[in-house]
Parts: C-alpha cells; structure tokens; sequence
C-alpha cells in the first residue's frame, strides 16, 4: 500500500512541473526499419511512468487471482481425503468407546480415501472380531496382504495385532509366515516372543518351545505366571514325545538331561509325573513323589498330586499315614490321603478321611475334594450323602465366583 501511494505521489508531482518543462520540450526520435516515433523528453517520461504504474496494478491483481485460484484448486482436488481423514479420527473415537460395529463402518469406508488403509484395515478387522464377526475380520486382514507392510511405516504394533487376530481365528499358516518375516525381533521384544511361544506350542514344537523359554525367563517383561503355564504345557509336550515317538528309557534320558534347576520347577516336574503316570511308569513316579511327602518339600506339588492317574499308591498312602500319625488333624495330609486311597479304590479309608476333613473348623478343603468325595459315597452306594456332597460343591463354586465379581 505504501508503495502505490509513493508510486502515485510521484505521478502527480511529475503532472504537476511538466508545465515548467515544456519550455525544455526534449526531442526523442525512435526508427524502426520504415516505422518512426517522435515524442518529447516530458511526455515519455510520462507515459514510461503509467506504464509502469499499469503494469505494477496488473501483477498484484494477478497474484491475488491465481492465489485464490490454487486454494479453490486444492479445496477441489483433496476435499475426498479430508473426508477420508474425518471418518478415520471418528472410526477410531468409536473404536476407543467401544463402539465397533460404528468403527468398523466407518473405517472400511475410509480405509481407501484417507490413504490410510494399514491402520483402518487391522482396527476394522479388531472391531469385527470382537462383534463374533470371523468373515468380516478375516475378510479385512487379506486385504492388508495387498498392501506392502513396511515394518518402518506400519510399526511392530502392528504386526502383533494382525497376529493376534490370526491366532484367535486358528489362522495358523498366515500367523507363522506373518512371525518368520520378523523372525528377527523376537531377540529384541518380548510380546512377539510371547506371540511366537503360542503358536509354537499350537504347532506342538516342544523342543523348541523349550528352548525359547530359556529367553522367556530373562525378559523380565513376561510374568513368571505365564512362563510356568508355558513350561507346564511344552514340557508335558516335550516329555508325551519322548515316549510316544521312542520309548521310556528315551523319556528317562531326557529328564536326566535336563539342568538341575529345571528338575526343581514345579510345573516341569509336575508334567514329568502326569506322563509317567499316564503311563503307568511307577518306579521313577515313587522316586519323585515319596521325597516330597516325606520332607514335604513342595506344597503346590502335593495339591497337584491330587489330580494323577496313580494307579500304585501303596508307597504313597503309608508315607501320608505317618504324618498323620503325628498330627490326625492335619488338612493338607487328610485331603493326600483320602486322594490316594481313592485312586487305590480303597473306598472306605477314603470316606473316613474326607469326613474328618470337612468337619474340620475352618472349611480346609476346596471343590476338588468334594467332588473325590463324592464319587467315593457314589461308589459305596450312598447316593443321598453324595449328592449333598456335590450340592456343596455347586454351592463352594457360587460363593467363589461371587468373591472373584466382587
């Protein structure tokens, strides 16, 4: 503004001394091939000065008029990606409220148009899955197969999700092609460590389940929970194919080689025991089991014996009775040795045991007992003390899942 002003100023000055100048007129004389133009110094300078001025107001409207061109252009041109960008920011505040059958509407609409279809595709994918819509959830995850996933645009995040929708579809196949193309990150993080542990042990790759728990147990990121239920599960798988797939003595030599901290988890030594018993391999059973009665040395192992195939108890059942012996009233070595003689079928040393058991102050018994409890009444032919046996046990289950609500 202040240069038209300054541009203007001069023009009026130069108006107004012309007048003095015309007594100095100047005479300018241009020749261009048989064309000529005469003009004065004054009147050329003049209209030198409106052209200039002309030109100046020409190229300010101009500019103006192609800005306002190019934001019209580009409001045109990117207005289906603006939308697209819309619906994705409101798929996702459904998807965050819960809200998934909205968010996937509103994601696969936008998936093309916002550019944005990794992203929209795999939330689509976890919001149909968690209506129980398998088809549209699978449906989604192929057409992110279309779409190069570049693990520096997409994230690792990413990857977990599509493979834990995989796995939760029984799309096993994808899921492992999907973890061996980052096979490479299982070292560095330890969600995709967990992830690989799962469906190995799916794949029944025990071996190698057990190996991959050596790098579970020093990523102190997974819970020593979650490592236990793991070792319970892959050993026993480990140790069903020692003697499935060769023999016992190939079952003895692999315990033998285990490292001796391993031979003291519990899980691992539980499963040991449940495929011994299972198959009836009695003497290196008695040989693990009668220790840990007799120095009773591992609690949660003495509950979990309650629940073994034992089918040679006699060991066993003398060993509890000792410790009864000392202290009659003990709930731990009632509820051992009404177990055992259960399994032994000595039915009423059983019944005694029991009874003395939950009449004890204090209710030491759990579901597990009654139940036992109950098919020793049933197989002595007292059918109405066993149903008011397992009519506790209902009523124990209820008031613990009332506790677990509340």
């Amino acid at each position: 503004m202040k240069r038209l002003i300054l541009v203007l100023l001069l023009f009026f000055a130069a108006v107004a001394i012309s007048p003095v100048l015309i007594g100095e007129k100047g005479y300018i004389l241009i020749a261009m091939g048989d064309i000529t133009i005469e003009s004065t110094v004054v009147t050329a300078s003049i209209m030198l000065l409106v052209l200039f001025i002309a030109l100046a107001m020409s190229l300010k409207l101009f500019k103006g008029g192609m800005s306002f061109s190019l934001a019209a252009w580009n409001k045109l041109l990117f207005a289906g990606q603006r939308k697209g960008l819309r619906q994705l920011n409101q798929g996702i505040a459904a998807y965050v409220l819960g809200d998934n059958q909205q968010a996937e509407h509103l994601l696969v609409k936008c998936a093309e148009s916002a550019k944005a279809q990794q992203i929209a595709y795999l939330l689509a994918a976890s919001a149909a899955d968690k209506q129980g819509l398998a088809s549209n959830s699978k449906h989604y995850l192929a057409q992110l197969q279309q779409y190069n996933q570049n693990l520096k645009d997409v994230g690792l995040e990413s990857v977990l999700v599509t493979l834990s929708i995989l796995l939760k579809h029984k799309e096993f196949k994808q899921a492992r092609a999907l973890i061996d193309q980052h096979h490479k990150f299982i070292g560095h993080d330890s969600r995709l460590l967990a992830l690989e542990i799962e469906l190995s042990l799916i794949e029944q790759r025990y071996d190698y389940v057990v190996e991959q728990l050596k790098a579970a147990r020093k990523n102190k990121e997974i819970t020593p929970e979650r490592i236990e239920h793991w070792e319970a599960q892959g050993f026993y798988g480990a140790f069903n194919q020692q003697i499935n797939q060769h023999d016992n003595q190939a079952l003895q030599q692999y315990w033998d080689n285990l490292g001796r901290k391993v031979k003291q988890r519990t899980a691992v030594v539980f499963a040991y025991c449940r495929v011994l018993a299972e198959h009836q391999i009695h003497q290196p059973l008695s040989k693990i089991l009668l220790p840990v009665i007799k120095k009773e040395s591992n609690d949660v192992l003495l509950k979990q014996m309650r629940t073994l195939p034992l089918t040679a108890c006699d060991e066993l059942i003398q060993a509890v009775q000792k410790h009864l012996h000392n202290d009659q009233q003990n709930a731990q070595w009632l509820s051992t040795l009404a177990h055992l003689c259960a399994k032994a079928k000595q039915w009423p040393t059983a019944e005694k045991a029991f009874n003395t058991l939950v009449h004890l102050d204090g209710e030491q018994y759990d579901k597990t007992d009654l139940l036992t409890f109950a098919e020793v009444l049933q197989q002595q032919g007292e059918l109405a003390k066993a149903n008011e046996v397992l009519r506790k046990a209902a009523h124990l289950t209820d008031n613990a899942l009332i506790t677990i609500n509340g």
